[in-house]
């Protein structure tokens, strides 16, 4: 049989992997341009690669090439190829082309002058005057580019993409091209466990299953070249018999595919049915937060979504942000994740062992491929250099013939610093050397501190306090105690941890205080403290209802754990709240900013005649009130909680004195949107102080306090007090930090 000069076209960054495949079915071949991969062979070559390929979308034979730099030469050129020897009199063949960077610039008139030239060639070579163009598809391509011409026929027809088994298609399709791709660059194996968390409509995992069982693409479609004389017939029956032949059973292992979308995954069960692999994969519906597996050493190869629509972009970058503490659980995977925010490193706090550009249709994409460790051939541990992480997984191979950026190593970057001790094996997370010496220190640390604290509690009747407050700079956490629980706040300090192996530091850390403090797991409850303006400690950040009884001076109080930044207990005023008690008998007290209502229920256990609470957030008053009942106190006109800003409540009063005690402990800055103005305690703590006094008894005390650092109490601009600071009589010996918050005691004169 005659040798041909065929294309094999491609996606862009797929080309090196459609070369491969044309090597594997026994045909050498080379990257001829972005998106265009050569070979020569007969018609056997043609009907293999149209069946075989999975990376490849048509299969073109190249007619004739040669110089185009007038219409006179096109039409010369194309009028002296062998049109007639394949496309026969009655043959349908549309010109479709493109010009680059050429003098014959309008692709219009070039597809006009291609048409004509075609048919004075087929005229002359079929011995005929009428081309009825009533059969079979033999569709012609011309490209132009710098001058010079190539004409091709496509043998293809519909796209190789169009595989036959996905009649339907989801809201944002992945042409099953790339999705081979994705998945063969992966190198996965049937004997490895394999998942995508954004299944869709599956393309990904059906692609795959098709791989492990040897599914030749296009079984189950036909092609344009099956209908015509000199291709069709005996040789496409026996390659698809041999093809048939060429199928796997079964997998031993299903391949994992979840999606939150039961639409979603009902076209993907569909499709896997057509396509013949429903018994290889298990859909199921499952968020990508409740990602987890006990199987190791899998490919986990995924799509997740791009937000390209209005109002979808932040949520996937919360999205991508999460990623790496989601990933960590699989320690030994390796993760092959498509995306097309050129940010997406950034977002996930790493840089990816390698990435390739590829395009999913018009979509500019990279394949970011997170490498784990290889799987020990003797069932063993990894050797040295695959601790390392720098298996075959991670080397980047690049062929001299590869003309594009299409296949990258990630270089090395500022998230990765150089001068970082080796990254650990998996592919997100693990811990750095220095982690089990930390731990040990900070198990040593708070060991003494929870000796040096065992006595002096019980004594002051104590069963909520701090332990460990920054003590170590490595270190940066406040513990407390909050009776037969631990609640650690974590504070932001530099580190070269990824947020990954920052977060398995962190289950470390965790577990470090749960077994030297002798407390469940479950009952030690992490928060982050982030430097940032606003309301932030009145902020939900979890919903898990850890909801707690404790007692403080003999009263008792409830706390949440897990779902707010603070607990509804600000231990550091402790001595504040009992300064309160102490004076409040006999007194009308007004509770200003009043949070959960703390100071309400000791200034009510005191002896106070009545209580005025007010805060903006229903939630605390609601709060307050069950703190109120807890101690035998009944919300109403003696213990009245108001809701309002706590300035316009002020200020709505009748300048005349109407308390005996006031506490004002504000936060530093708040712009709720309940707030006409925003709340600034340097700026507007004084003027408020000044409006109490108006409606404060002479000889009453006001206890006002603040955690903000910088603050300056401006007592030239105050009017009727006498001022006291009593920080330091108000902050609790096993607060390390002393300057934890300031407090002044303020007397009407």
């Amino acid at each position: 049989m005659a040798e041909y000069d065929l294309i094999a076209t491609a996606a862009f960054g797929l080309e090196s992997e459609v070369r491969h495949e044309l090597e594997t079915l026994g045909y050498p071949a080379r990257i001829a341009s972005p998106g265009r991969v050569l070979f020569h062979g007969d018609e056997q070559a043609i009907i293999e690669a149209n069946l075989w390929l999975r990376c490849a979308e048509r299969i073109l034979i190249r007619v004739a090439v040669g110089p185009a730099n007038d219409f006179g030469l096109l039409f010369d050129l194309v009028r002296g190829a062998p049109w007639s020897d394949w496309i026969p009199a009655d043959g349908q063949f549309p010109v479709r082309g493109r010009s680059y960077k050429s003098l014959l610039t309008s692709v219009p008139a070039c597809q006009r002058i291609v048409k004509k030239a075609v048919v004075e060639q087929l005229r002359a070579g079929h011995g005929v005057e009428e081309l009825p163009e009533t059969s079979g598809d033999y569709a012609i391509e011309v490209a132009i580019a710098n001058d010079e011409a190539s004409l091709y026929l496509d043998t293809t027809g519909v796209g190789l993409h169009k595989r036959g088994y996905r009649p339907l298609v989801s809201e944002a399709p992945l042409r099953e091209t790339i999705a081979a791709g994705m998945v063969r660059f992966s190198r996965w194996r049937p004997d490895r466990p394999f998942w995508d968390p954004f299944c869709g409509s599956g393309t990904i995992a059906i692609e795959a299953a098709m791989i492990g069982r040897d599914i030749a693409p296009g079984l189950r479609r036909t092609f344009a070249c099956e209908a015509w004389p000199r291709i069709g017939g005996e040789g496409w029956r026996a390659a698809r018999e041999a093809a048939e032949r060429r199928v796997k059973p079964a997998l031993e292992e299903r391949l994992s595919a979840t999606d939150i979308s039961e639409d979603a995954l009902k076209i993907a069960r569909r499709s896997a049915t057509a396509a013949g692999v429903a018994d290889d994969i298990h859909f199921q519906i499952r968020d990508f937060a409740d990602l987890s597996s006990k199987r190791d050493y899998g490919c986990l190869v995924t799509n997740p979504p791009y937000g390209e629509r209005i109002g979808e972009a932040e949520e996937v970058r919360r999205l991508y942000r999460s990623m790496p503490t989601v990933l960590r659980r699989l320690k030994t995977w390796s993760h092959y994740l498509l995306a097309a925010n050129p940010e997406f490193e950034n977002l996930v706090g790493q840089g990816a062992s390698k990435r390739r550009k590829l395009f999913n249709g018009r979509i500019e994409c990279a394949l970011y491929e997170f490498h784990g460790p290889r799987k020990p051939k003797d069932g063993g541990r990894p050797r040295r250099d695959e601790r390392r992480g720098t298996g075959d997984e991670g080397k980047v191979a690049v062929s001299s013939d590869v003309a594009t950026e299409s296949d990258t190593p990630a270089e090395p970057s500022s998230l990765r610093p150089q001068a970082s001790p080796p990254r650990p094996p998996q592919a997100f997370g693990g811990l750095r050397p220095e982690a089990e010496r930390q731990a040990t220190e900070f198990a040593a640390r708070l060991g003494k501190r929870a000796r040096h604290l065992r006595k002096w509690p019980t004594k002051r009747g104590i069963t909520c306090y701090r332990l460990y407050d920054r003590d170590i700079p490595e270190l940066p956490f406040a513990v407390d105690r909050y009776e037969d629980a631990v609640v650690v706040a974590e504070y932001e300090r530099p580190h070269e941890r990824t947020p990954a192996e920052h977060a398995d530091w962190l289950d470390l850390m965790m577990k470090t205080i749960a077994k030297t403090l002798e407390v469940p797991r479950a009952e030690v409850f992490l928060r982050k403290r982030e430097r940032q303006r606003g309301e932030a400690q009145y902020e939900r950040v979890a919903d898990e209802g850890a909801f707690r009884v404790v007692n403080e001076g003999g009263l008792r109080f409830r706390v949440n754990l897990s779902d707010y930044l603070d607990t509804g207990l600000f231990l550091d005023h402790r001595q504040t709240r009992g300064m309160v008690r102490e004076a409040a008998a006999g007194k009308r007290v007004l509770n200003l900013f009043a949070y959960t209502g703390s100071f309400t229920i000791y200034a009510a256990a005191g002896g106070a005649v009545k209580t005025t609470t007010v805060d903006l957030s229903q939630t605390y008053l609601d709060w307050t009130a069950e703190n109120l009942r807890l101690n035998g106190f009944e919300p109403g006109m003696t213990h009245y909680l108001a809701r309002a800003d706590s300035r316009a409540y002020v200020d709505s009063l009748p300048r005349e004195p109407q308390f005996d005690l006031v506490v004002v402990d504000p936060p530093t800055f708040s712009n709720s949107k309940r707030l006409d103005d925003d709340w600034d305690v340097q700026r507007d703590g004084a003027p408020l102080l000044n409006a109490i006094r108006k409606r404060l008894t002479d000889g009453g005390l006001v206890y006002f306090s603040t955690n903000f650092r910088r603050f300056k109490l401006d007592e030239s601009a105050l009017t009727g007090y006498a001022v006291r600071e009593i920080s330091k009589q108000t902050v609790p010996e096993d607060f390390r930090n002393e300057r934890i918050h300031r407090c002044w005691r303020l007397t009407a004169v």
